[in-house]
């Protein structure tokens, strides 16, 4: 973890919304950051953090094998805030009962609570999101309940002296009411925090820590054009100048002119030393025959470094590699408790054996976060507002094996519904909106004969920060004229369907 002042760790036991309670802390402008559950005590005493929250989690605080504290993390006296599987596991700890429940929740239930603590400032009555199978009947001695529900006795509970907090719901979830305002009461009545956690404040310590850790040497960037790699390039640039050498690689699998778009853009708005590598032939030589997702990533992960790695040795002496590694690139590729979502080609399918140092400034910041950085180093809006591309590209969007016409086939039916997104004047409302060609045929009728024919899936999904999404509320009349002009301008292609589904459960990216 980063060192920032007014720090808050979120400890994870492997809860479905744990992200979001880190992202919810930095909503407020405090800097926190996912931890593995059993990080030691003595790790957590000397980042001087202000608060530690334990996480929900998907076990019983009885299982065998169920993640656990040290004790000791209880005497640091750092005040602790317990999520629904974090409270049930804090009443375990000082010997209150925890309990299958009766009558489970999952969903909104009604909360009736006191009008202090946590709860201070605060409607009595409010809907708050459950999700457990346990409960705990009883409060631990020396806590006292401060919420209940109909079916939870224990739906809050507190101890001040020794700064112990417990929720049986989940805080971080828009649909609790006043959830927000918990998480405020925590941090800034209990914890003393300061909202310190602003993008003023992170460029200057970003580029202090660049300079710090390049010294003297030569940073190649890998550079995309998207809004990830174009504010790292940014930011290094403004840390380290003529250093900085950006590497913009056409694996192939860029959508319909694209790469010559953006390299118009960079070169017009940016003052830096910008190389163009054409690999398109390399890359589909190396994924022939690939249908994997998994195995797709991990070759163009590893394939972009040997092409870093040439293009070193040909312009010179080179230390570190840039990336605009996510925070959230880092979660879902698999951390010590979170599980393997999707390896990104930047975290996951990186070759062992690389000669170059990796830094990565963006690496501890959400996607909302980035876009906020990139105007405070003053990139143009179109850059900033760009919706989120993959660094694999198109490769992830044609499921199964790749061939250069069926990229084709793809780029020509993502550009329409592109086209009809800005068209519609719904480019702002809509997070990220593309096509997918599928793996899936099937019959139609076309000019009164019969066809057998590809699928294109639509997806349009509305999101703040990348972690959740809900699929977007496009217009019948829109998706009926995206369907219409792929059959009709798209070869190959006689059936086009929308993808109704949230994140979880399922991703963004179809691979």
């Amino acid at each position: 973890m980063t060192h920032h002042p007014d720090s808050v760790a979120v400890l994870d036991f492997g809860g479905q919304y744990n992200q979001l309670i880190a992202r919810r802390v930095r909503d407020l402008h405090v800097y926190s950051e996912l931890l593995p559950g059993d990080t030691p005590v003595e790790t957590l005493r000397e980042m001087g953090l202000r608060g530690i929250v334990f996480s929900g989690g998907p076990r019983s605080v009885y299982d065998e094998g169920a993640p656990m504290v040290d004790p000791a993390i209880y005497k640091l006296g750092i005040p602790i805030l317990g999520i629904c599987y974090g409270m049930q596991l804090i009443a375990r700890d000082f010997r209150a009962p925890v309990e299958p429940a009766q009558d489970r929740e999952y969903g909104l239930a009604v909360l009736r609570s006191a009008n202090a603590g946590l709860f201070a400032g605060i409607p009595r009555e409010q809907r708050v999101w459950m999700s457990h199978g346990d409960m705990v009947q009883a409060a631990p001695e020396g806590f006292v309940v401060d919420a209940t529900t109909v079916s939870a006795p224990v739906a809050a509970m507190s101890d001040p002296v020794r700064k112990l907090y417990g929720v049986q719901f989940h805080p971080e979830v828009q649909h609790t009411d006043h959830g927000r305002a918990i998480l405020e009461n925590f941090l800034f009545s209990v914890c003393g925090c300061e909202p310190t956690w602003k993008m003023e404040s992170f460029v200057d310590d970003a580029i202090r820590t660049i300079q710090g850790t390049v010294g003297d040497a030569r940073v190649l960037m890998a550079l995309s054009g998207g809004v990830d790699s174009s504010v790292t390039a940014a930011l290094l640039h403004r840390a380290i100048g003529d250093r900085l050498t950006c590497v913009f690689v056409d694996h192939g699998f860029l959508r319909l002119n694209e790469a010559d778009e953006v390299m118009d853009m960079l070169r017009g708005d940016f003052h830096m030393d910008i190389r163009r590598v054409e690999a398109q032939e390399r890359f589909f030589a190396l994924l022939e025959g690939v249908e994997d997702p998994e195995e797709k990533r991990r070759r163009i992960g590893g394939e972009f470094v040997r092409v870093f790695d040439e293009t070193a040795l040909a312009l010179g002496d080179f230390s570190f590699l840039g990336q605009g590694t996510l925070y959230t690139d880092v979660i879902e590729s698999g951390t010590k408790t979170a599980a393997v979502i999707k390896s990104h080609h930047n975290v996951g399918g990186l070759p062992k054996d690389m000669r170059f140092r990796l830094i990565e400034p963006l690496r501890e910041l959400f996607k909302d976060e980035v876009r906020a950085l990139g105007e405070q180093l003053g990139l143009p809006h179109r850059f900033v507002w760009r919706q989120p591309f993959p660094g694999p590209g198109l490769a992830i969007r044609v499921i199964g094996e790749l061939h250069p016409d069926r990229v084709r086939t793809l780029q020509l039916a993502d550009r329409i519904v592109r086209e009809e997104i800005v068209q519609a004047g719904m480019e702002g409302d809509v997070w990220q909106y593309f096509a997918v060609l599928t793996n899936i045929q099937s019959v139609g009728v076309m000019g009164d004969g019969r066809t057998y024919a590809a699928t294109v899936a639509i997806r349009a999904v509305t999101s703040r920060d990348g972690m959740t999404a809900d699929f977007a509320r496009l217009p019948y009349d829109l998706l009926q004229v995206m369907a219409s002009r792929i059959c009709n301008e798209v070869p190959g292609v006689n059936r086009v369907v929308y993808d109704i589904t949230s994140k979880p459960p399922a991703t963004i990216e179809w691979e």
